[in-house]
């Protein structure tokens, strides 16, 4: 008991720590190589692999900032309940652009594993990573993935979401919000949606809408994903 604690302690204060300077690494050079949520699993896996810590030791010291992810979801309820209105007058369109981009990135990732061979556990940790990490570790669970792959999955798709959508709108600026936090939202999932926070608030909460819908909706749609693989 007295082991685990000090691990829970130790790599619990590490990790936190190392995000904290990946933000202010961030804020005093704000490029996009140099995001936090890329910069921070760089910082603690090169501590983790020189001490030689396995992963097993590391997330039994970690594993509450694990069970943190779902509470932190219920905070985009504030923002989207602001936004209600907005979200009334556009739902038909905000459906069917969940619909169809839930379809194409299920259907993208099994094309991807299919092509590149990759064994049946992996493609089915591959397959919800267009949705945040915490609806992707519960779907990966469910269809036969592994949930940890999973959320590694998730966040290199939000973190390159993210890049490629500044660089699509810097293209595009005549976009409205409701198409910006859409894009921001299906595309990067958490990491888009903290991203479009840092523009406008408006899109930073039709971003939210959209990552939790979406989420929900692969949740639901689960045991059909699996009954197709087999």
């Amino acid at each position: 008991m007295i082991d685990l604690l000090l691990q829970v302690l130790l790599w619990s204060v590490v990790t936190i720590a190392l995000y904290g300077a990946a933000i202010q690494l961030h804020r005093r050079w704000p490029r996009r190589w140099l995001m936090p949520v890329l910069v921070a699993p760089v910082l603690l896996g090169s501590v983790l692999l020189t001490l030689h810590v396995s992963y097993r030791d590391y997330i039994r010291g970690t594993n509450w900032l694990v069970l943190m992810l779902g509470p932190t979801m219920v905070a985009f309820a504030v923002p989207i309940y602001e936004q209600r209105a907005l979200v009334r007058e556009h739902w038909p369109v905000l459906l069917l652009g969940m619909i169809a981009g839930t379809t194409t990135a299920l259907l993208s990732s099994w094309a991807l594993a299919s092509l590149l061979g990759i064994d049946d556990a992996l493609m089915r940790s591959l397959l919800p990573r267009s949705i945040s990490s915490v609806f992707a570790m519960e779907v990966a669970g469910r269809i036969g993935g592994v949930p940890e792959l999973a959320a590694v999955f998730a966040v290199l798709t939000g973190v390159l979401g993210a890049i490629i959508g500044d660089l699509l709108l810097a293209r595009s600026r005549r976009s409205s919000v409701l198409a910006r936090g859409a894009l921001f939202g299906m595309g990067a999932h958490a990491i888009g949606t903290a991203h479009a926070y840092q523009s406008d608030r408006t899109v930073g909460a039709v971003a939210g809408l959209v990552m939790v819908l979406v989420g929900v909706l692969n949740v639901l749609v689960a045991p059909l994903i699996a009954m197709v693989l087999g």
